[in-house]
């Protein structure tokens, strides 16, 4: 395994301070965050989740439930307009944006997969065979646990 000191900025954001407030404001409230929160922030939250994994939980608790997300903002909204009978809010309320999922735009989506359909590839990614090995073990390893 070889670890480096990569980050998250948007998840990097919530701080423990953040915790405390939100159960502070809002008592019972249910407080998850993901993985790549800060090991201080994860230990203080009531669950931890992938994307798919807050995605999950929200979905299966309680209608009149309460939860604080700790992630990308846009998951967050979009959560509280498709469960109307649950309170979902951001953990962090200067909102957290991630400015390269912002990028992903359903204009961008199309543009590729239309010169995908005419046969071209753009933004080609080319990995050694070495790197591309691993990292499919890791990707099949990673999909494999749902």
């Amino acid at each position: 395994m070889i670890l480096w000191k990569g980050y998250c900025s948007v998840h990097r954001r919530f701080a423990p301070e953040h915790v405390d407030r939100v159960r502070k404001e809002r008592p019972g409230i249910r407080v998850i965050v993901h993985p790549e929160c800060r090991f201080e922030v994860a230990q203080a939250a009531d669950e931890i989740g992938s994307t798919e994994g807050i995605l999950k939980a929200i979905k299966a608790a309680s209608p009149g439930s309460m939860w604080a997300a700790g992630t990308e903002i846009h998951l967050v909204n979009r959560m509280g307009k498709e469960l109307k009978d649950r309170t979902v809010i951001s953990l962090d309320p200067s909102v957290c944006v991630c400015t390269t999922m912002f990028r992903i735009t359903p204009q961008h989506l199309l543009w590729s997969l239309e010169n995908l359909g005419e046969g071209q590839i753009v933004n080609q990614i080319s990995v050694d065979e070495r790197n591309r090995r691993y990292a499919k073990v890791a990707l099949d390893r990673m999909l494999a646990l749902r």
